[in-house]
């Protein structure tokens, strides 16, 4: 059935396909939307669907990085806003972004294929007050239940704001993305006029 995860064959395949899940929902609410209203933000919380795309594709490759105990570019210090994270610049289209989101999951789906076992330890960094100082280890399973987690939260504030710009709301969207070929909803189409 269209916008339920298929049946699962163990708890590596149920982890990678509710993410996989997750990650088509956030992806999903930019369908049909422009640059500029991927920029838009609409409620008083000040995030956009193109911000929050931006920050999972940053997220997800933290993560996978982490993981991979391997770092890229300066790491965010306990002073430093991630505000600029959420923003999509002049110079970013959402198009970008959605690029961006898909190679960090292209990236993770294949890190986690090549681990043997879901609880092999992941460090903690330290020195930092987002992450605590008490716990040495998670493990690979922890990582992506935290992504799982990460992305349904965001991919709900993405549902607000979509409904916010234009009244779409995730399934007529689903339906309209995917070209269901026996919707259970009207599948959105783009206003007109």
């Amino acid at each position: 059935m269209p916008a339920h995860v298929p049946p699962v064959a163990d708890e590596r395949d149920g982890l990678l396909a509710y993410l996989a899940q997750q990650r088509r929902n956030l992806r999903v609410t930019a369908h049909g939307l422009s640059d500029h209203q991927a920029r838009m933000t609409p409620t008083a919380s000040g995030l956009s669907i193109g911000g929050l795309v931006k920050h999972a594709a940053r997220c997800e490759a933290g993560w996978t990085d982490l993981i991979l105990q391997r770092r890229r570019g300066p790491r965010r210090t306990a002073d430093e806003s991630d505000s600029a994270e959420f923003a999509l610049t002049a110079e970013e289209t959402l198009a970008d972004v959605l690029e961006q989101y898909g190679a960090a999951a292209r990236e993770t789906d294949a890190v986690i294929a090549g681990i043997a076992d879901l609880g092999r330890p992941v460090p903690v960094p330290q020195g930092l007050p987002w992450f605590p100082a008490d716990v040495p280890n998670w493990s690979v399973r922890w990582v992506l239940l935290h992504l799982i987690e990460e992305t349904s939260r965001h991919g709900g504030h993405a549902d607000i704001i979509r409904e916010s710009i234009d009244g779409a709301t995730l399934f007529p969207l689903l339906a309209a993305a995917e070209r269901w070929a026996d919707p259970w909803f009207e599948p959105w189409r783009a206003p007109t006029g």
